[in-house]
């Protein structure tokens, strides 16, 4: 059976380090580093969502500002809030959290992030950055399957990767990252011919498309290492990912589960983010 990876236990022990970041940061007297998240309208699940960074950030010393907007919120008070935000000299990072309702142009909202404040690593100058090689934000969970790779004590260097999945939030960005690590990177999609024989021939399988328990064992080859980034709620209520874990488990070397595989490390990395925003704009203070 392969080794099951639990990013909620990685997420516990990285949080307990940005806890001892904080409480050095108030010994120093310096002000704490504050997260604002920005929610449009009710929906449940992002309701939850924003519950669940503002719970993280408590857990560590962080300070949270929620900014509850309306659904029917104009896209000019949109603008207004996110630019209030950005010369707010009390605020480190900038989350505006997605989907917005469909009256709301979500590219043009990420464009107007302070790239020093983006936090989900999203605006185009960030991602232009990580393309160029050069410093700056990086996307939340593609840095968290870098952590969990490095848990699982990945070899990276020179293994071959394939990426099943190409959105800007995950698939595109988590590629560049592993070909920077030097691994040999295939992107796969819905257009990609022999999908599966390039899988099974992976040291390292991401799968990120949406489907649920898509990637059976027929995908994966003997001992890999399978970061599961899916999350699909079943009929009957349950959360399960993009790799059938069950028939998977016993063929890989290391694999991550759903829940508590990635989940928890896309919002470590949120916090991450928004430390290391406020120790650069704290050092140019």
């Amino acid at each position: 059976m392969g080794k099951i990876i639990y990013g909620s236990e990685l997420s516990d022990e990285l949080r307990e380090k940005m806890k001892e970041e904080i409480s050095f940061i108030i010994k120093e007297g310096r002000r704490v580093p504050c997260l604002a998240v920005v929610l449009v309208g009710e929906d449940p699940a992002s309701v939850s969502y924003v519950r669940g960074k503002e719970k993280a950030c408590e857990s560590i010393g962080m300070t949270s500002r929620h900014i509850a907007l309306p659904a029917a919120v104009s896209m000019e008070e949109l603008r207004e809030t996110v630019a209030a935000l950005n010369g707010d000299e009390s605020v480190d990072g900038i989350l505006v959290q997605f989907p917005l309702p469909d009256h709301l142009d979500q590219n043009e909202i990420i464009k107007l992030i302070d790239p020093a404040k983006d936090v989900d690593g999203l605006n185009p100058i960030n991602i232009g950055r990580l393309y160029m090689g050069e410093d700056g934000l990086r996307p939340c969970t593609p840095l968290g399957i870098m952590e969990l790779l490095k848990r699982m004590e990945c070899p990276v260097d020179g293994m071959h990767a394939a990426v099943v999945g190409r959105s800007q939030l995950v698939g595109t960005p988590v590629a560049k990252l592993l070909t920077d690590a030097n691994a040999t990177v295939t992107v796969c999609h819905s257009h990609t011919r022999n999908m599966k024989e390039i899988c099974r021939e992976a040291d390292i399988l991401v799968a990120a498309i949406g489907k649920p328990k898509f990637f059976t064992r027929d995908y994966v080859k003997e001992g890999a290492y399978v970061i599961d980034v899916g999350i699909n709620r079943t009929e009957d209520g349950h959360l399960v990912g993009d790799v059938d874990f069950d028939d998977v488990k016993d063929k890989a070397g290391y694999i991550t589960p759903v829940p508590k595989g990635v989940g928890p490390m896309t919002i470590t990395m949120l916090l991450k983010n928004t430390i290391r925003a406020y120790e650069v704009r704290h050092a140019g203070l």
